[in-house]
């Protein structure tokens, strides 16, 4: 039987988000943990000094630190954070928590080596709009003979960014929660999307800097004090659940046929998944922040995995295991989300699930339009990345009313491709991060 063009559609999606990536993105984040001697956890305290303190200057950049790191946030905290976690909590227990703390941990290193690298190599166009990311970190800071890597990573970004599932998935949640009893609400729901995301996102990156930096501390602040809320409500069952999280982690007995091994993987994938260290979007947007020293921008970059792994994750990872519907439900994703919350908060946390679910999924495609058209104006220059945003637009759409699992598929394996430039220029130039970084900690030390 001839096999369909999704079969192997679905094969390289697994391919690539197979073994060999967690193993690239675990091992080269132990390895720039160990490079560092862990020094980069002494700073986290100055990082939110330099977060909070929003400082204006007159660096060469486009948006600034809070801003980039907020974007950056716009693109990791969204739909995974709320139905990733319950599909890994459905699929390999409590346990698999753990395992994505383990890596937004590790993640944390990786992402402050990446993002001070992005502003070490970025450079200036002639129209002087600053310019950033894996691919001008492997051009200006690799041998010429890597450059084929840099044109790699922006090929695979410009399909892998593209909001097939981000869109699909939006339209199809909205219309479960709100609008079931609309006739073909996908088309309406699609048509307004790409009208709203249109409105952001043809305003460039700095409108959707903007955005994000109202957006996104708004909506995290709303989805962690509902969990605040809902634990203050169940006192008792949080350190009950906290407890079930640690012995799943080790023994994957919390559901049936479950394995140490399962569950660690699938854990350490779907942390790989939320926080995105090492797959070089990050670099993208912190890559063009104004800001004075390249290692103030890494410190920055690296507080992103705390709030949208640590922080947003282990909120909705407790609101599903306090309520019970892991082991009562059938349902995965955000419906076991959605009755977590309505189970813990009444219709009062289905709205703030709502809110969240709209909020989060559209600050993830504003994003995501960046960060492709970014890849696309590196191959093909400023009428290349016009030509890209307003097909992203169109395609919004499109994904939103047609059935896309090759689509999704080959945009989860490109997206998968992008960790290989990055964390090879990463850990190449790895020496470079340490001295600028020993230099900069020894002048805010003196």
């Amino acid at each position: 039987m001839e096999k369909s063009p999704n079969f192997y559609a679905e094969q390289f999606a697994s391919a690539a988000w197979g073994p060999w990536l967690i193993f690239l993105l675990i091992g080269s984040g132990l390895f720039f943990l160990i490079y560092s001697r862990f020094a980069i956890f002494k700073y986290l305290y100055h990082a939110f000094e330099i977060l909070l303190s929003r400082e204006k200057n007159n660096e060469d950049g486009e948006v600034s630190p809070f801003q980039a790191l907020t974007t950056s946030l716009s693109g990791t905290i969204g739909l995974g954070n709320i139905a990733g976690v319950a599909l890994a909590i459905s699929i390999a227990g409590p346990g698999s928590i753990f395992w994505m703390w383990v890596t937004a941990i590790i993640g944390i290193a990786t992402k402050f080596f990446t993002c001070t690298l992005s502003v070490m190599f970025r450079e200036k166009n002639n129209e002087g709009e600053v310019l950033g990311g894996p691919m001008y970190v492997i051009k200006n800071g690799l041998p010429k003979n890597m450059l084929p890597l840099a044109y790699f990573f922006a090929f695979a970004g410009m399909i892998g960014c593209l909001p097939a599932f981000q869109s699909n998935q939006l339209i199809q949640i909205t219309g479960d929660l709100a609008f079931s009893n609309i006739e073909n609400f996908n088309i309406y729901g699609g048509l307004s999307l790409a009208f709203i995301t249109a409105i952001v996102v043809l305003g460039g990156i700095k409108r959707i800097a903007e955005v994000a930096s109202y957006l996104v501390p708004l909506m995290g602040s709303i989805y962690f004090g509902a969990m605040l809320i809902a634990i203050i409500l169940n006192l008792n069952l949080i350190i009950p659940a906290f407890k079930l999280i640690l012995t799943d982690a080790f023994t994957g007995s919390a559901i049936a046929g479950g394995t140490f091994f399962g569950v660690l993987i699938y854990g350490v994938r779907r942390g790989a998944f939320s926080n995105e260290a090492g797959m070089g979007t990050e670099s993208l947007v912190h890559g063009i922040a104004k800001v004075s020293n390249p290692v103030k921008q890494g410190l920055v970059a690296m507080t992103g995995p705390i709030f949208d792994t640590l922080i947003i994750c282990t909120a909705t990872a407790l609101m599903i295991l306090i309520s019970g519907v892991w082991e009562s439900s059938s349902s995965q994703g955000v419906t076991l989300t959605s009755e977590a919350f309505s189970s813990l908060l009444g219709s009062f946390g289905e709205l703030i699930l709502f809110a969240c679910v709209i909020c989060f999924g559209l600050s993830t495609i504003f994003t995501y339009s960046y960060y492709g058209a970014s890849c696309s104006r590196f191959l093909f220059g400023k009428l290349g990345m016009r030509f890209y945003v307003y097909l992203y637009i169109i395609s919004i759409f499109i994904y939103s009313i047609v059935p896309i699992d090759i689509a999704i598929n080959i945009a989860d394996g490109a997206f998968a491709m992008m960790a290989i430039p990055t964390l090879v220029s990463a850990l190449w130039l790895a020496p470079k991060v340490m001295q600028a970084s020993k230099n900069y900690f020894k002048i805010i030390e003196s």
